[in-house]
């Protein structure tokens, strides 16, 4: 049983546990009332890098207000996400209209999230930029919890908490 010592502050490889709130456009989109406080290993890129940046060096129970540009957030817009597709790919079940969300997975199996934003003849135009992409966000953050992270935790970057989380 070691006897590390609570780490003092927001570092790389510290578990960092914020209350936060995110607000886009004015309005209050994401907030940790409901989940509780996230609990993430900072420096790992657990969470969107402008807000990684700015969270170093903050103490229990410090507050900030923290503005990210699209760019350290969700990223720009990018006109290559958009992309049509044989309208025969879609199962029948999805309906086909503009503004409908789905999740689609690309090459990688990785799951994309994806707006029809136009219905042709034999295709479905898809836009699977982030909703967020463009977006300047704002986040009020709070530190609510440091510890040191586990050498398990460390090894897999991210962290193993009992809340059942699993990304």
């Amino acid at each position: 049983m070691s006897a590390d010592k609570q780490p003092g502050m927001v570092a790389d490889d510290v578990v960092v546990s914020i209350e936060y709130s995110l607000t886009v456009n004015g309005e209050v989109i994401d907030s940790s009332k409901e989940e509780g406080p996230l609990a993430f290993l900072q420096g790992r890129h657990n969470i969107i890098p402008g807000l990684e940046r700015e969270l170093a060096g903050m103490k229990v129970g410090e507050s900030k207000n923290v503005v990210v540009a699209a760019k350290d957030g969700y990223g720009e817009y990018d006109d290559a996400a958009v992309m049509e597709v044989p309208r025969d790919q879609f199962p029948a079940e999805i309906p086909m209209e503009q503004g409908i969300e789905l999740h689609v997975t690309d090459e990688d199996g990785e799951i994309m999230h994806a707006v029809i934003v136009d219905v042709r003849e034999d295709t479905i135009v898809l836009d699977t930029n982030h909703p967020l992409a463009d977006e300047e966000l704002h986040f009020d953050v709070k530190v609510v919890g440091l510890r040191a992270a586990t050498s398990e935790e460390l090894a897999h970057g991210h962290v193993h908490g009992d809340h059942g989380h699993h990304h």
